[in-house]
């Protein structure tokens, strides 16, 4: 199998994919890749995967997530990043008082590009929203939302899980892009 390159400065999805692609020959490059203004993250992680594989000429990935809000109609979407910087985690909470709906989801699209053909993999993880931010810091988190998701069939926010219930806990409706991508490319290479 041919080396793959991880192409992501976020600290979290790093940490993850050293667990969930453990059985690919992969390395990281730290580098922050241009992200377009759409809320497609298919498109955007397409985008950024071209940007990657330009940067490194070898078989590459890039990872792109959005977070959807049921009450919000979505929002923010694929602009987690300018919601976090503008209103924050404080300001999505402030969104959401009084609303009794909490439902919740982080969507996924891990693209994969060879120089040739582009593959994509999608991944949703359901969950529900804290009424105010819980848990520690860690450097495993993709984002602040992590204070204040709390996935399907528990009742903590990310945060507030050890090390070992985030690694051993129970996926309910949970679909992984890297698992999924794992699986396809050990079946294909």
């Amino acid at each position: 199998m041919e080396e793959v390159v991880f192409v992501t400065h976020n600290k979290g999805k790093i940490e993850s994919a050293k667990k969930q692609l453990e059985e690919i020959d992969f390395q990281i490059f730290e580098y922050e890749l241009e992200e377009p203004r759409s809320d497609d993250i298919k498109y955007i992680s397409k985008h950024k995967v071209m940007e990657a594989y330009k940067l490194v000429n070898k078989p590459c990935i890039s990872l792109d997530c959005g977070f959807w809000i049921d009450e919000l109609d979505g929002f923010p979407k694929a602009f987690v990043n300018f919601a976090l910087e503008t209103i924050g985690i404080q300001g999505i909470l402030k969104l959401m008082e009084g609303k009794e709906n909490r439902d919740c989801r982080f969507t996924e699209c891990l693209s994969y590009y060879d120089g040739k053909e582009l593959h994509q993999f999608m991944g949703k993880h359901e969950g529900t929203l804290s009424k105010e931010i819980l848990g520690k810091d860690t450097n495993k988190k993709w984002s602040d939302l992590w204070y204040i998701y709390k996935p399907l069939g528990y009742n903590k926010t990310l945060a507030e899980m050890t090390d070992e219930e985030r690694a051993t806990r129970v996926k309910y409706k949970s679909v992984d892009s890297m698992r999924e991508f794992a699986k396809w490319y050990r079946e294909e290479k």
